[in-house]
């Protein structure tokens, strides 16, 4: 019935065009922004309708729209099409990653002991648990497990940001997990430029890659996002403060970081960071401290998460990949939390563990750097990394319910908020 609809429609426009030349062939398909517009307002009302109905966390609905959707289902958002909109995905995770890199407060952390402790076994077992679960347990090259590592390590500061945001939580168990996603971002980041020369060195005959790309990566990232921050901070200097034009100057500048980390082939993530992080270091006259994204950027987190769960690669799922993903996220999971336990302090340990549950969102961040990796030698890494990125797939749906799960026992959020669009 609708195919003997659409050729009646199909004979009835190529008649009109004979007479009206300037109209251009009968559409075999939905352009494919007109589409993917489309899948962003599904997104959306999924969304909506969970944190309505379940309590869920919105993340969860955008996720599942680009999944359902996305090449790996129904394949109405094409490979072509997430080609076309990463430009619009990595200035939505950029402009996140500039918030979370902003909100790094050192100060605090070096004058907290225990915060210390924690950050530190943090990272450390966080990195170690996995990089010997992946290589002892799964069979990883000792390159590859590391590259898992690196990139599973850290908490999703996109997810977190915007869970922490819906939730209107605050707290410390609230400022805790923001510093040690932060932080742990930061650590993975480090950790990600060291592993590119590793996977290098394992996998080409030429050492020069294995040294010049990681020095690319860092440097370059450090370079660009030193170089936006004074020109941020120049602009701010000459408007006056919490005006919308310093909103416009602080997005705009972000845009144009993402823009020249793209055409260097620096990391997106890791340059917006570091801009977030200078920002809040090298902002000595306080011009842009209290200017905040307009609330806008949850619009843009719609995008960066249906891109994500469009971009799983469900087609390769396994069952034996699946119990591995999952024996990945609970040795992660038991690193953070042993971190949590350990450090010690004035917090009770029991808003300590809830730290740990709250960390453990895995998403856009992971997803990106494990595309990175893979994108060096994809006849290695596209098999090596589906570990990581059916580990991302799985904490995508439960990660955001942990964190928020993590907020409400500590006591820390609004009842009745909703956050985000509304």
């Amino acid at each position: 019935m609708l195919s003997e609809g659409i050729l009646l429609a199909r004979s009835g426009w190529e008649a009109i065009q004979e007479r009206l030349f300037f109209l251009p062939p009968f559409p075999d398909q939905l352009d494919s922004l007109a589409l993917f517009s489309l899948l962003l307002v599904i997104g959306l009302l999924v969304g909506e309708w969970l944190r309505a109905h379940l309590g869920w966390p919105k993340v969860i609905g955008y996720v599942l729209a680009g999944t359902l959707f996305g090449p790996s289902f129904l394949g109405w958002i094409s490979i072509e099409a997430l080609a076309q909109i990463r430009p619009v995905a990595d200035a939505a995770l950029g402009l996140l990653m500039l918030e979370i890199g902003r909100r790094l407060n050192l100060r605090w952390l070096f004058h907290n002991k225990d915060l210390l402790r924690a950050t530190f076994g943090d990272i450390a077992l966080s990195f170690l648990f996995i990089f010997f679960f992946a290589y002892l347990v799964v069979g990883l090259t000792p390159a590859w497990a590391a590259a898992a590592a690196a990139v599973t390590m850290a908490s999703a500061p996109a997810v977190v940001l915007i869970t922490v945001e819906e939730a209107s939580a605050q707290g410390q168990v609230t400022e805790r997990i923001i510093l040690h996603t932060a932080l742990g971002s930061a650590a993975a980041f480090i950790v990600f430029a060291i592993v590119l020369g590793v996977v290098h060195a394992e996998n080409s005959h030429d050492w020069l890659n294995a040294v010049v790309h990681p020095l690319w990566v860092g440097i370059g990232a450090q370079a660009i996002a030193w170089l936006i921050a004074r020109l941020a901070l120049l602009v701010a200097n000459l408007l006056p403060k919490k005006s919308l034009a310093q909103v416009f100057t602080l997005v705009a500048t972000a845009l144009l970081a993402v823009g020249v980390a793209r055409m260097l082939a620096v990391p997106v993530f890791l340059t917006l960071f570091m801009m977030g992080a200078m920002l809040a270091l090298i902002d000595t006259n306080k011009s842009l401290s209290y200017t905040n994204l307009p609330d806008g950027h949850w619009l843009l987190a719609i995008i960066l998460f249906v891109v994500v769960g469009a971009s799983l690669p469900w087609q390769d799922f396994t069952w034996l990949v699946a119990a591995q993903a999952l024996g990945l996220l609970v040795v992660r999971a038991l690193a953070k939390i042993a971190a949590q336990a350990w450090a010690g302090g004035n917090l009770p340990l029991v808003k300590r563990l809830l730290v740990g549950v709250g960390i453990q969102p895995l998403s856009a961040t992971a997803v990106f750097m494990a595309y990175e990796l893979a994108g060096l030698y994809p006849e290695i890494g596209r098999s090596a990394l589906t570990l990581p990125l059916f580990a991302a797939a799985i904490m995508d749906l439960a990660g955001p319910a942990l964190c928020r799960l993590a907020l409400v026992r500590a006591g820390e959020t609004k009842k009745g908020s909703n956050g985000g669009i509304v």
